[in-house]
């Protein structure tokens, strides 16, 4: 391991957080050398077909970026490593409600200073080796393997007006073998489930629509020019319809080498003496967090066995997967890593989830295998594992803790469960008013970041002193929390003009044919008629979330808050919309509750005024104080963001 510092920059303005003072940021490039033949690295797909150095190791680099404090003894000893979803930074974001950056130096990248003033060193180290250049984002180079050849697929949502597409976003692509020729298939459908039907070769082609020079008055040219990364329609992608490719491609990155890449870098940061080292004898406990695409890479990171190093210590004491849902990560041949998961409409066939879904041990019953996320005691870390409701209607989440028939599954001692109730898979920290798109409602504006301090807190509390976090708050079907559909649907208020989602049967999962890291069918075929039991959290006469942790917004609602947002006319109507939940607003008053036939009580009879709201939500976040599920320093904030009715999130007219 090689570290080469590149730039050493003053953080936030040279501000001073506490006792643990001034913060700098480290910007360079760690160097790797990995050995094919050791067994550790065993379940990286194609590692053997990569090229080797004189002594047998394969070589590759990576950003690795720093935020630290100057005086490394006033920090708390600490690496807090930051996965970045898709190269970007987003724990500041998430834990210290800070304005997103992927080069963080301003004030106002430090926000509220939470992981500061706790004194932690945050890494963010490249993992991910199929991105390409471009607004910060941290870069990871691993080796390809040109002359190999398989499949490759990818999907693409028509727009209005909208010809070409990048055959990836901001994604290093697999090209065709040539520009024209070679096995490449197009196809259409209107809904995910519905047929395919294939596209004739003459209406599109690997190209991309380029404006040429020209006089304004005589107009300006353009081209259709041949592009080996880009997809062109002269007509069109139809509007809203999922478009489906897949091409013989060439040249697979080993994409596996990711795991390996964090392991090393957190393993060297931890134990190495070189002078090099900008963490040198500074680290005494590794915490590692990731969010949604980086969820499921700490999941498939811990399933392969990464969090033991290459001499078999432990790597990350305590790590959080945020928003991963059942999923894991496709790392194999010709994978793509910035796709999303599976969802109910996007990227539906994306293979994002395969047993094993739990942390604890389990029997498939479709195969009648049995397995676990965590099955190494020796080098398991503790885990927090948190999810919005998004990941119970999107994402599976209810298959993180039941078994494959829908039972409540007991987890290990190691791990916490937590559903964050009625919030939304993003949750933006500075979220303003609520988005509008092409979905039915408002989206979901549940403020959900003060549970991320308060379980950092705790684990560090579980690690450090053995100290238990609070206890898992999950939806069971033991309580009656956790229910099917049907259940579900009859339980959900008959609010006024509010359409609800149909029977999410289309939930099955598919058998992707993967073969040792490698696609050998697409597309991907149902593996039983009957797939997994999906389950959904049960909702309270208001419709919001029961069988989990109530975020003051929902403990004190003022509108049932839903995981779900059906998409509009025109956009595939009826099925649910990406990660987007919805914000159905009570009544105001009662005079507009009658009116409308609500069955829902006002914000009037609720509250009565906009203080008595405030001192609702001053309730709650006081109640989630004395169960360690939020911080005794986030009851003010949640105060603040409570006046005049919770504006601009919340529009309530009294």
């Amino acid at each position: 391991m090689e570290f080469e510092l590149l730039e050493r920059l003053p953080f936030a303005g040279g501000q001073e957080f506490d006792a643990t003072g001034a913060y700098e940021l480290l910007l360079g490039r760690l160097h790797y050398a990995v050995d094919p033949r050791d067994p550790r690295n065993a379940p990286i797909t194609d590692l053997h077909l990569a090229p080797t150095g004189p002594d047998g190791r394969i070589r590759f680099a990576g950003d690795l970026q720093i935020l630290k404090p100057v005086d490394l003894t006033r920090g708390n000893r600490r690496l807090f490593f930051d996965w970045g979803n898709r190269g970007n930074k987003r724990c500041l974001q998430y834990f210290n409600d800070a304005a997103a950056s992927n080069t963080p130096l301003a004030p106002e990248h430090a926000g509220n200073g939470f992981l500061m003033r706790r004194g932690y060193s945050i890494v963010w180290g490249a993992w991910q080796g199929d991105l390409l250049a471009g607004n910060g984002r941290v870069l990871l180079d691993v080796p390809k393997l040109p002359g190999i050849r398989g499949l490759a697929r990818a999907e693409f949502i028509g727009q209005e007006g909208v010809n070409t597409f990048p055959l990836g976003v901001y994604t290093s692509t697999y090209a065709p073998p040539a520009v024209e020729g070679g096995r490449a298939t197009l196809t259409r459908r209107r809904y995910p489930w519905d047929a395919r039907e294939e596209v004739p070769q003459a209406e599109w082609c690997f190209g991309r629509y380029e404006t040429g020079m020209g006089l304004e008055v005589f107009g300006r040219d353009s081209i259709i020019a041949p592009s080996r990364t880009h997809i062109h329609m002269p007509a069109g992608f139809r509007p809203g319809w999922i478009h489906e490719l897949v091409w013989e491609a060439e040249a697979p990155l080993v994409l596996g080498l990711g795991h390996a890449a964090v392991r090393d870098a957190v393993s060297w940061l931890r134990h190495a003496e070189a002078p090099a080292n900008p963490l040198h004898g500074a680290v005494e406990k590794a915490y590692g967090f990731g969010r949604s695409q980086t969820g499921r890479a700490i999941r498939d990171f811990l399933y392969h066995g990464f969090n033991a190093d290459t001499a078999g210590r432990r790597v990350f004491d305590g790590l959080m997967p945020h928003v991963a849902g059942a999923g894991r990560l496709f790392t194999g041949r010709f994978g793509n890593l910035t796709v999303p998961a599976g969802q109910h409409y996007e990227d539906h066939d994306n293979p994002a989830d395969a047993f094993p879904f739990s942390y604890a041990e389990t029997t498939d019953h479709l195969t009648g295998r049995t397995d676990a996320i965590l099955k190494r005691p020796q080098t398991d870390p503790l885990v927090l594992h948190s999810q919005s409701a998004t990941e119970y209607w999107q994402r599976r989440g209810s298959l993180v803790h039941s078994t494959t028939t829908g039972e409540d599954l007991p987890q290990p001692d190691t791990v916490r469960i937590y559903h964050w109730c009625s919030s939304q898979h993003a949750a933006n920290p500075r979220m303003g008013r609520p988005a509008r798109g092409p979905f039915a409602n408002p989206e979901n504006v549940v403020a959900t970041s003060m549970l991320f301090r308060a379980l950092l807190d705790a684990l560090d509390a579980w690690a450090t002193h053995g100290t238990p976090p609070p206890e898992s708050r999950m939806p069971r079907r033991s309580d009656g929390t956790a229910l099917g559909f049907e259940a579900w649907r009859a339980r959900f208020p008959a609010i006024p003009g509010v359409a609800l989602p149909q029977s999410p049967s289309r939930f099955e999962l598919f058998d992707h044919g993967i073969e040792n890291g490698v696609m050998t069918q697409l597309p991907p075929r149902l593996a039983d008629a009957t797939g997994y039991t999906v389950l959904l959290p049960a909702t309270d006469a208001d419709g919001n979330d029961l069988g989990g942790v109530r975020a003051p917004m929902v403990a004190a609602p003022l509108a049932t808050y839903t995981a779900w947002n059906l998409r509009a006319r025109f956009h595939g109507a009826g099925a649910l919309h990406e990660y987007t939940g919805s914000t159905i607003p009570f009544p105001d008053t009662e005079a507009e509750r009658l009116a409308t036939g609500d069955p829902r009580p006002s914000v009037q009879a609720r509250y009565g005024t906009a203080e008595g709201y405030v001192a609702a939500i001053a309730a709650s976040a006081q109640a989630l104080v004395a169960e360690r599920l939020m911080l005794e320093e986030d009851v003010p904030r949640c105060v603040a963001a409570a006046a005049n009715w919770g504006a601009p999130r919340h529009e309530v007219g009294l």
